[in-house]
């Protein structure tokens, strides 16, 4: 069993972790893969801001109807999996409601797949990105609403002239987090077929028979995104806690 383990990080063979014989001319799927998964977790992310800001605001109403539609759209999102949730939006919504036309951007992009993958991660994330947004709203003292309103100000004005700003400084390294979580669970676009990093390592080790040193390369890929993504975040929450003590 040693030599086993031993020869899989040591020997180049098509079962080994250090076999990368296939960069020359496969480099490409991977290029493109980055580049696919980045555009897809950032269009993703962006496009959950203002639906998790109205979840979370329907959150906070005292309106018992617009408060459970809110935690039951959260619930649902939380307690379902994300593949069964692209599935129906892909096969179900955008399978035989809605047709999109077979485009292409950039020249491998094609929208057709895209755009259903787009709104699930979307969806999806939103249900996360609400509750950052409501422990936000919610970590600004009371107090501060009060005296809003004690100067004339009304309820939504407080919140977006007063609670809101505040709100978004207090829940900068989350969302930026939720970033990093997003280009993680794009992966999963894989399964339907759509061009990302994932995609381009098994089209790769489907093609050349060399079975883990291309998904050895793409875990690689994906730890050079993040890590030092996780790392800046790390420096502005400090930065940001130094300017809050002076």
């Amino acid at each position: 069993m040693l030599d086993s383990l031993i020869r899989l990080f040591t020997d180049p063979g098509p079962a080994s972790f250090v076999n990368f014989k296939f960069l020359p001319k496969y480099a490409f799927y991977f290029i493109q893969g980055v580049e696919y998964t980045l555009l897809l977790s950032l269009v993703a992310v962006l496009l959950a801001i203002i639906p998790a800001l109205l979840l979370a605001l329907m959150r906070l109403s005292k309106n018992r109807f617009v408060h459970g539609l809110s935690g039951a759209y959260i619930a649902v999102f939380r307690s379902t999996p994300l593949l069964v949730q692209l599935s129906i939006i892909f096969f179900g919504v955008f399978g035989t409601l809605i047709k999109i036309p077979r485009i292409q951007v950039f020249g491998f992009i094609d929208l057709s797949y895209f755009i259903p993958g787009v709104i699930a991660l979307a969806l999806n994330s939103s249900a996360y990105v609400a509750e950052i947004f409501r422990a936000g709203i919610l970590a600004v003292d009371a107090g501060q609403t009060e005296a809003a309103r004690s100067l004339g100000l009304s309820q939504w004005q407080a919140m977006r002239l007063v609670v809101l700003p505040q709100a978004i400084k207090n829940i900068l390294p989350a969302l930026a987090n939720e970033v990093i979580t997003m280009v993680k669970e794009s992966s999963i676009c894989m399964a339907l077929g759509m061009q990302e990093l994932m995609w381009g390592a098994k089209t790769v080790a489907s093609s050349t028979f060399i079975s883990i040193g291309p998904y050895v390369l793409a875990a690689i890929i994906y730890f050079c995104i993040n890590f030092p993504a996780s790392k800046a975040i790390e420096a502005i929450e400090r930065r940001m806690r130094r300017g809050d003590k002076r």
